[in-house]
């Protein structure tokens, strides 16, 4: 584990303690700031689906309270980014404008905006609307115009496609939000180089640092919740033997 650095940690002081100019990919899926959204919403949360993360508290800022910490966590990710590293940021479509801002207000170049297709999404209200299948994720560029771009000479599109995350990953306990490793070994294997040290802020329960460890990368994460540092290092550490 000489490579990999956990903290169970706020990420904007966790931050501080980052080598400046160190990190040279950032991959993460920060809260979407939907709580409050959902609330005023025709839905109970609570009876979603378990663990549903409209319900779960910790989304569920007011806007301008969650712009703010972006805007921080941009301004400490600024710091810490080598020039032309890579950011992915996944996020709702409807906050990808106030996330493009923030960044590009702290010298990240944004490059475009994609989206992930969940092959097998719960048909949740099928036979009432169109069912969720997609979020977004949004790429940026530290202080350049591209950066590492590993596509061997082939087509990538901004469309990624994978399954849902599947129960053998989350043998160790539920995130509500949490990405499958397939979709964030996509962008490891793509946007660093073996060696690199990619970071997560929002660490959740680790499936980043999994994808990196499994590529070859050097790994920091950064997670609030106990509950989810310590599944995240039971994975981690896992991936690591």
């Amino acid at each position: 584990m000489a490579d990999i650095t956990l903290l169970n940690s706020d990420c904007l002081t966790a931050m501080k303690n980052i080598d400046e100019s160190s990190v040279d990919l950032i991959l993460t899926d920060p809260p979407y700031n939907l709580g409050r959204f959902m609330e005023k919403r025709a839905t109970n949360l609570h009876r979603m689906r378990d663990n549903f993360f409209g319900a779960a508290g910790w989304d569920d800022m007011e806007f301008d309270e969650w712009e703010k910490s972006m805007d921080s966590f941009f301004e400490s990710a600024a710091r810490i980014m080598k020039k032309g590293g890579s950011m992915i940021v996944f996020m709702a479509i409807i906050k990808v404008e106030s996330i493009i801002n923030l960044a590009q207000k702290h010298g990240f170049y944004y490059k475009t905006t994609g989206i992930w297709h969940k092959r097998n999404p719960m048909p949740r209200n099928m036979n009432l609307h169109f069912v969720n299948s997609t979020e977004a994720w949004v790429y940026f560029v530290y202080k350049a115009h591209t950066g590492t771009f590993n596509n061997n000479g082939k087509v990538l599109h901004d469309f990624v496609e994978t399954s849902v995350t599947p129960s053998s990953e989350r043998k160790y306990g539920k995130h509500p939000t949490q990405k499958p490793v397939a979709l964030m070994e996509h962008f490891v294997s793509i946007l660093s180089n073996e060696g690199d040290l990619v970071f997560d802020p929002f660490m959740g329960s680790g499936s980043t640092g999994v994808a990196a460890v499994s590529c070859g990368r050097r790994f920091t994460g950064v997670e609030l919740d106990k509950k989810y540092y310590t599944i995240a290092q039971q994975r981690i550490e896992e991936e690591a033997k």
